[in-house]
């Protein structure tokens, strides 16, 4: 690190920051172009500006030079002056009132405290303004950060504080926040959309009248928390999902979208998109900056001005709701050299590409799609994402799987992912907790080296759940296939063996540095004489974070300073208070202790009504004569009642001091230890993204068990000329569908089975679950082809090279579209993109629109669909359909079906094979609440206009469609769409004490399985298991609906027995307690919960015989289970 004084301020900047950085306002790009202004929705002017240039040499350059800086700050003060026009809040728009936009902070120098002359706050404030003109920037002062003028508005606006004197008008806006509170506001600010730069004071002693130096400390992003001083806390610092920066851009393959993550200096480039999924990339895409190519500008119909006709009103609308910057060039260069101007990163700076191949890989999920399924959460629509995994996995992974869903995989990458999730829910041993961190939290705190002591131990509990995957063998072979979707993740390639070499390297090498738990040889300083708060507050910042061997000089340093302090106290204040209580009455005297001032960090004598008055010259008022008052830091006196001596102060110093060099021995060590690991950021950010989708992985597979899913067939096309079987011998086949918002371990869900080798249209009344059945098939094709667990009995999954669902449509009033219009757009869009690879499903076509039409554009869709031979399903009440001349050749015509149930037809949510032309409009109506003199005369109306051909279609309704009331499928819901319903090593003691009780249990219980086989003439069972599940381990998923008997070894050695049909959620319950978080569990599987009551009552009754302490032994004297028939049945069955 190098200082660096410009001027007064004193800037801190990295070795290989150059010093253009420093003194330059803005970068110096290579090729200078025309930079675009902002847009506005509404733009009254439109300002066009050069590049600044440096001229070095003659006056008149100098001035061209001053010119051009006017010039590019007066574009940033009309960004700044858009943001405040969006101010709400009276107090901040009475503070815009007094601002003056001639310079970046908007201060008038005519008010009071605006003086701008150069050497004050102000000027040096503007000076760091100007490096970064479009961050808020807070400035350091005392124990407050401050900001002036536009920066104070936005600080009032968006993070409710309050300005500084009030509202008064003769002074410029200021506003600030105490230190304890910079996070907060920070955190304020940038979910606003926010950037901030801020400004810290160096730290030390400075000369009277002598203003302290200041520098840039670091940023804080929307997506990017500032992190200066987080090496020296003794907390964790929640770091949010990063937000990168996106560019959109046209080109003849379609729309491309490019994200560029600062954090990770990483972008990915996105091409050939259509507009629908590139709507639904942006909609599940919090960017901290949207950047628009100028290709954009030119729509299909040829016009100049973008989203007038036809394509691109969708993306314009999603668009307009944003900010964002207009660009040009080349899309790649010019969006990376943005990003660095935004972010204040130097050319040098390389930005590495993760771009995933799209080869054999589906398209991602339209926009309709995902919403109508749920991957976007979407009001109305059961929420796919809520069903795939179990309550408590949330964060990264659940975030993991929702781009899964959005972006499916490659095909053999989706086959990994299956081959894993089966191997996960058959393994019997104990799974780690798969620590979860976020990459950009690693490399952002690696980088700047302000990773502290926690952060490290949740590295090497990483490196550690990676190595204990690898080191058993059930594990590795998971671990193995997580390999690749890894590196899909992630763009990185790591070898398994490089992984768990560098993974064990890395973890050894922080666990000779960082304190780890369990380890008590830093306790805090303790003395009779001195409060104990005084030594917990002075030494808890920096004992307990590295290990001790790497500080005894400190240690010892420490250690004798603290004795001498007591020694002092000892000798200059305990003698007095002995005489106060002895001498001086006990009611309304003088009164003296030794107290603790926490606000100035030091140990005084506090006399309450007390004076240091000496009556003789004895020893004893000799130490009262020493007394003097105490000072604070500025040299003031604190109070009337504090009192010191000079020895004991000397003390204090001489504590702070040798305090102050073991902390910054600590610092020292930690950010060695984080420039040492961010050679090896490859490989944590590979480690940390692998536990994410194990964890991901291991969650879905818990909660698909619990549902009764499935894994499907995955194939892969390969196409026959036998138009019979589009897509292989098997085509997509489901056996036992039910919707996946139904929990069908629950029951109440109908179960749908059917063969599909070509195009379906489907017909059905209302509320017949045509609906539901088409999301029902989206859900489990998706789900199938991510290589995930479906809502079925058995399936057979295509790979689809594109899943399209396209439910319903609204009009558009902001495109100006009508809902026909927007529906019509949709269709298009699926039409062109649909192969025969693909699974197009379309509910309920054409309905926006007049009937006959409506019905030849629908016909249209089908013969096109049929043509290009996908699998799919168009679903219709446009009867007409099927008297018109369609040349189709593989369309088979489907049914929802219904039965008549006391003179009433009912839908059964079934599907059949036939055409159903019945509508049930008018019950449908009815069971609505529609009033009833209503629907007789529109039954009137209808038997008037349409009575012969009701009679017509009514015959082939009861043909085709209804059932026999035998075939009734019982407790079906009444609405099909409304849902009813390496591990850390354990102390030596307690792997004896598991040792001993598996033992122990495995000899009480098979002595007594093998006299209930015996009694109920079975063979013998096979030998009893116990699994250990470590402190810091889980279940595996196989215990989901499994009878089990388990012990709890708690902290104590004490044991907790019991049974349950749910061990992760008994264990989640057991730890939730005070105490429990490290106990560790033995569990074996049992045939059935009678067996597993029984087994729990012998070994609560049976472990104390042989000298174990049980917690429940009251447990055992009222239980008596198994000795019904019930448990011989339990036995045979298993």
């Amino acid at each position: 690190m190098y200082w660096l004084t410009a001027r007064n301020a004193v800037v801190l900047v990295h070795r290989w920051r150059s010093l253009s950085f420093i003194f330059s306002p803005s970068l110096c790009r290579p090729s200078p172009t025309a930079a675009s202004p902002r847009h506005t929705r509404q733009p009254s002017h439109i300002f066009c500006f050069k590049e600044r240039k440096h001229y070095t040499k003659t006056s008149k350059k100098l001035k061209e030079s001053k010119i051009s800086f006017e010039d590019k700050d007066y574009a940033h003060i009309i960004w700044w002056k858009e943001k405040l026009e969006m101010c709400r809040k009276p107090s901040s728009v009475l503070l815009v009132k007094r601002l003056a936009f001639t310079n970046l902070l908007g201060v008038d120098s005519t008010l009071k405290n605006g003086s701008l002359k150069e050497g004050n706050l102000n000027c040096e404030m503007l000076q760091f303004k100007s490096k970064f003109p479009r961050e808020v920037l807070l400035c350091r002062v005392g124990d407050f950060y401050e900001a002036i003028g536009i920066d104070a508005c936005i600080l009032v606006e968006y993070a409710g504080l309050n300005p500084f004197g009030g509202l008064r008008s003769d002074s410029i806006p200021r506003a600030g926040c105490p230190v304890v509170n910079l996070r907060q506001t920070l955190d304020d600010l940038t979910r606003n959309g926010f950037s901030v730069s801020i400004v810290e004071e160096v730290q030390g002693p400075t000369h009277a009248r002598t203003r302290k130096s200041r520098f840039i400390s670091g940023h804080a992003h929307p997506g990017s928390p500032y992190v200066f001083g987080l090496v020296e806390d003794n907390h964790d610092l929640d770091f949010p999902d990063p937000m990168p920066v996106v560019g959109i851009s046209r080109s003849a393959k379609g729309y491309c979208m490019l994200s560029v993550l600062e954090t990770m200096k990483t972008y990915s480039v996105e091409d050939n998109l259509t507009e629908e999924a590139l709507v639904a990339k942006l909609r599940t895409c919090r960017c901290h900056h949207l950047f628009l190519h100028t290709s954009l500008r030119n729509s299909s119909s040829g016009t100049c001005r973008w989203g007038e006709f036809g394509e691109g009103g969708l993306l314009w609308g999603e668009c307009n709701a944003r900010q964002f910057d207009w660009f040009n060039g080349d899309r790649v260069n010019e969006l990376l050299y943005k990003v660095k101007e935004l972010y204040g990163l130097e050319d040098n700076i390389t930005f590495r590409n993760v771009t995933v191949a799209p080869e054999n890989r589906p398209s991602p999920l339209y926009l309709g799609t995902a919403t109508q399924i749920g991957a976007i959460p979407t009001e109305g629509i059961p929420c796919l994402l809520r069903v795939l995994l179990p309550p408590s996995c949330v964060g990264l992974p659940i975030m993991y799987i929702r781009d899964l869903l959005l972006n499916p995989p490659a095909y053999e990458i989706a086959s990994k992912v299956q081959e894993a999730c089966k191997l996960m829910s058959n393994i019997t041993c104990s799974i780690p907790e798969f620590t979860c961190v976020p990459s950009a939290k690693l490399v952002k705190l690696l980088e700047l080296r302000e990773t502290n002591h926690i952060e490290f131990c949740k590295i090497k509990s990483v490196l550690d759940d990676t190595i204990q995957l690898y080191s058993n063998s059930e594990l590795r072979e998971i671990l193995t296939l997580l390999m690749d979707p890894t590196w899909v993740a992630t763009g990185l390639k790591v070898e398994l063996e490089t992984l768990v070499s560098e993974c064990r390297s890395v973890s050894s090498r922080i666990g000779e540095i960082i304190s780890l738990d369990g380890e008590s040889d830093q306790k805090i300083t303790s003395s009779t004489t001195i409060p104990n708060e005084f030594y917990e507050d002075m030494e808890s910042s920096w004992k307990g974070r590295v290990k001790r061997i790497h500080l005894e000089e400190e240690f010892a340093e420490v250690d004798e300073a603290a004795k001498a302090l007591s020694l002092a106290i000892k000798e200059d204040f305990i003698p007095i208070i002995s005489r106060i209580k002895a001498v001086m009455a006990p009611l309304g005297g003088p009164k003296g202790e030794i107290l603790y001032a926490r606000e100035h960090e030091a140990v005084w004598f506090k006399g309450k009504r007390f004076a240091p008055i000496v009556h003789s010259d004895s020893q004893l008022e000799e130490k009262i004569k020493h007394l003097r008052p105490a000072i604070d830091s500025k040299g003031k006196k604190v109070g009337e009642e504090w009192f010191t001596t000079i020895k004991v102060e000397d003390a204090l110093t001489r504590y702070h001091e040798a305090g102050d060099r073991a902390k910054r021995k600590v610092l020292e060590l930690l950010r060695e230890l984080s420039a040492e690991l961010q050679t090896k950021i490859n490989v944590l950010v590979f480690a940390s993204m692998l536990l994410v989708i194990a964890k991901a992985l291991f969650g879905h597979v818990s909660e698909g068990r619990r549902r009764k899913w499935v894994f499907p067939t995955l194939t892969h096309h390969h196409n026959s000329e036998d138009t019979k079987t589009l897509h292989g011998a098997e085509g997509m086949k489901f056996i036992g569908l039910s919707p996946y918002w139904f929990d069908a371990a629950q029951g109440g869900a109908v179960r749908n089975t059917f063969d599909m080798k070509s195009l379906f249209l489907l017909t059905g009344p209302n509320g017949g679950g045509k609906s539901s059945l088409l999301r029902s098939i989206c859900a489990a094709a998706l789900l199938g082809i991510c290589g995930l667990m479906i809502p079925a009995e058995s399936a057979i999954i295509p790979h689809f090279d594109a899943i399209m669902l396209h439910v319903k449509s609204y009009d558009s009033p902001a495109d100006g579209k009508s809902s026909f219009q927007v529906e019509m757009s949709e269709i298009r869009s699926i039409i062109t993109r649909a192969t025969s690879k693909s699974l197009v499903l379309i509910d309920e076509i054409c309905r926006g629109t007049e009937t006959a039409k409506g019905t030849c554009i629908a016909g249209g869709v089908i013969e096109t669909l049929d043509a290009v031979s996908c699998l799919g399903i168009v679903s219709t009440h446009l009867h007409g359909i099927f008297d018109l001349p369609l040349k189709t050749k593989n369309v088979v015509f489907k049914a929802m079906g219904a039965e008549h149930v006391n003179n009433q037809t009912m839908p059964t949510w079934k599907l059949i094979d036939g055409v159903c032309r019945e509508s049930l409009a008018f019950e449908t109506a009815q069971r609505e609440g529609v009033p009833r003199e209503l629907i007789e005369r529109a039954k009137e109306l209808y038997a008037a206009v349409y009575a012969t051909d009701s009679l017509r279609r009514d015959e082939r309704f009861s043909a085709s469609t209804v059932v026999e009331t035998s075939n009734m499928v019982t407790n079906r819901p009444s609405h099909p769409e409304m849902e009813i319903s390496p591990s850390v090593k354990c102390v030596r003691s307690a792997e004896t004490l598991s040792e001993q009780v598996e033992k122990a249990v495995i000899s009480i219980c098979e002595e007594s399985l093998m006299e209930l086989y015996k009694k109920h003439h079975l063979l013998e069972p096979s030998p009893l298991r116990c699994v250990l599940i470590g402190a810091k381990e889980q279940p595996p998923p196989s215990t989901i609906g499994a009878s089990s008997v388990y012990i709890m070894l708690r902290p104590d050695r004490k044991l907790y027995i019991g049974e349950t049909d749910d061990l992760q959620g008994r264990i989640r319950t057991h730890r939730s307690k005070e105490g429990m978080q490290k106990a560790s569990f033995l569990y074996m599987l049992v045939a059935g919960k009678s067996l597993a009551c029984q087994m729990e009552t012998l070994l609560i009754n049976q472990l104390p015989a042989q000298g174990f302490q049980i917690t429940n032994l009251a447990d055992g004297k009222h239980r008596n289970f198994g000795t019904s028939d019930v448990l011989g049945s339990e036995l045979m069955i298993r």
